[in-house]
């Protein structure tokens, strides 16, 4: 095996924790002495790395119920491998039951990641997480901060089931949900489906956003190879947890940090496993924002250039058939990269201290029908598109895979909506103005407007559309989309309605071409029209005057950019904390 990463061994005087523990001072003699106070003796952590154990756990968060045991399970590893493991609580990013969205506390979280690893004795981190929005947040702080740290997957919950058929968690409430509003699904069997559709701990097992952002977490390096796809309830699971405190502690002696492995190859790596899987629209604003944070050069172009070359053969929901426990049994990730190797910069350094080509050499693909086979791939081009046009000149996002072909080349007339409460109020109205040839257009959702990106992107098929068996049309929006949800959906269109860009100028009736092959996205209007009305447009007043809220709208950066805050993704490191 190539020495990827040949620094000396760390001793135990060089540890960062040794600045708390070690020197024979009165404030060290405190720190010992509480550590005392807990019931530890010197020979638990004297000389020994000390790991934080990052977890997110929450009776309101439902992907991570199974975290209080995973965190012991952490623990046993870390004092198997000669270390002290300590855990702390992270906000949790519950995605079912935060509002306005769990997207808008993402940076939130990435701040505190960042300042709990700063402010106390720690010399390495395991960060536990899954949740959609968790993982990046994690992440993004352990990036800047630039411990130690390896990520543990929370993993996908079980196969749902409803009367023989297998259920996908979101995927399938949306198509449910539409037969219900067409008047083809009675009330007690859509109560059935709510007992049947998620029925263990875990994140969601379609590739939605969840299993989308701990797969790209492994091809970056930063997880043990196939943690991304074990199931949440296999004991296999449990077994992953301690091998990350294991790990992580071996990680600590070798001084091995995220900024040694998040290179621009090992975030083109990402980008290819996400194309490969047809992994969620949302990867792109977090693999943005945490590649800023890494200093790695990567913007909308890589993901359109990689997306080119590299074919779906991940045949998963929504884009496909199977769920995140066939494709762990098919072979998972390790098996899915093995298969597209040629594809990937495999000499890229991971959490193992080898390179990701070493780590998925020989990895079996077990089940032909979940990972295809690259001369049968089920799309030959990547899951998700990058558009450009007059209406998104910073770009948008489709995912070809998952909408109706025969939209993927449409031109149609507007209908506007500015909020999604007005949406929501008109959708089913019987005399709405639609055909199935018109575009629906929803505006003010984007970080800014939204506020916060919320997942309003899937917008709803109107209800007399759905009596008619329509269940795709055109829709457009400065929003993002659940990455369960599927359609022919423009999404993080940039720059925002909410700051003059061109979706604030749209009018119901104007025509807009979509041409997903060609990669374009045109209001067909004349510019003499749209300077126009850009002229009389004025911004819609702030949302909030005061908190986190005012933070986030002052300091917020664009769909493209990544939505991370403008001060903490500048250049420039915080000095450690002073210890007197």
């Amino acid at each position: 095996m190539t020495n990827l990463f040949p620094r000396p061994r760390r001793t135990p005087e060089q540890l960062r924790s040794h600045r708390w523990f070690g020197p024979d001072d009165l404030r060290s003699f405190g720190h010992r002495s509480r550590a005392k106070q807990m019931g530890y003796a010197t020979e638990d952590f004297a000389g020994k790395p000390v790991i934080g154990i990052l977890n997110t756990w929450s009776d309101l968060n439902t992907c991570h119920t199974h975290f209080r045991d995973r965190a012991q399970e952490v623990k046993r590893g870390v004092w198997q491998a000669g270390g002290f493991p300590v855990e702390l609580p992270i906000m949790s990013l519950s995605e079912m039951f935060m509002k306005p969205t769990s997207m808008f506390y993402r940076n939130l979280v990435a701040m505190e990641v960042e300042e709990t690893l700063r402010c106390y004795p720690l010399d390495g981190a395991v960060l536990m997480g899954g949740c959609d929005k968790t993982t990046p947040a994690l992440l993004m702080g352990a990036i800047t901060m630039n411990l130690p740290s390896i990520y543990l997957p929370a993993g996908a919950m079980t196969k749902g089931n409803w009367r023989g058929t297998t259920l996908g968690s979101g995927s399938d409430v949306w198509k449910y949900w539409d037969e219900r509003r067409a008047g083809n699904l009675s009330c007690d069997a859509w109560a059935e489906l709510e007992d049947g559709i998620a029925r263990g701990p875990g994140t969601c097992m379609t590739m939605g956003t969840a299993a989308t952002m701990m797969s790209i977490a492994e091809a970056l390096g930063m997880s043990l190879p196939n943690a991304s796809s074990i199931p949440a309830a296999h004991a296999e699971h449990a077994r992953m947890a301690t091998r990350c405190g294991r790990r992580i502690v071996e990680m600590v002696w070798e001084d091995l940090r995220p900024k040694d492995i998040l290179t621009k190859q090992s975030f083109e790596n990402a980008i290819i496993a996400d194309m490969a899987l047809g992994g969620s629209t949302n990867a792109i604003v977090h693999v943005l924002a945490m590649a800023r944070r890494a200093g790695a050069e990567i913007t909308l172009e890589d993901f359109d250039r990689l997306s080119l070359t590299t074919p779906l053969v991940a045949n998963l929901r929504p884009s496909g058939e199977y769920l995140m426990e066939d494709f762990h049994d098919a072979g998972g990730l390790c098996a899915l990269l093995e298969r597209i190797r040629g594809l990937l910069f495999t000499e890229a350094l991971t959490v193992t201290g080898k390179s990701i080509g070493e780590n998925i050499a020989g990895a079996e693909v077990y089940e032909e029908k979940v990972i295809r086979p690259l001369d049968q791939p089920l799309a030959g081009q990547g899951g998700t598109f990058v558009l450009r046009g007059n209406l998104c000149p910073n770009g948008a996002v489709i995912k070809p895979a998952a909408a109706d072909p025969r939209l993927q080349r449409h031109t149609g007339p507007a209908l506007v909506f500015d909020t999604y409460a007005e949406l929501k109020q008109n959708i089913d109205r019987e005399d709405l103005d639609v055909t199935p040839d018109t575009v629906l257009v929803l505006r003010n959702a984007g970080p800014l407007g939204g506020p916060g990106m919320p997942e309003w992107g899937m917008l709803p098929i109107p209800k007399k559309l759905l009596k008619q068996g329509i269940r795709d049309m055109v829709r457009i929006s400065d929003a993002r989309m659940s990455g369960t949800s599927y359609g022919t959906c423009v999404l993080h269109i940039a720059p925002e309605s909410a700051v003059g860009g061109p979706l604030a100028l749209v009018h119901t009736g104007d025509l807009i071409a979509l041409d997903v092959a060609g990669r374009r996205l045109e209001l067909l209007v004349d510019e003499d029209e749209l300077s126009t009305r850009r002229a009389a447009w004025t911004a819609p007043p702030p949302r909030y005057h005061r908190g986190y809220g005012r933070l986030l709208l002052d300091e917020i950066t664009q769909a493209d950019e990544g939505c991370d805050f403008k001060f903490l993704a500048s250049a420039g490191e915080t000095p450690e904390p002073d210890i007197f």
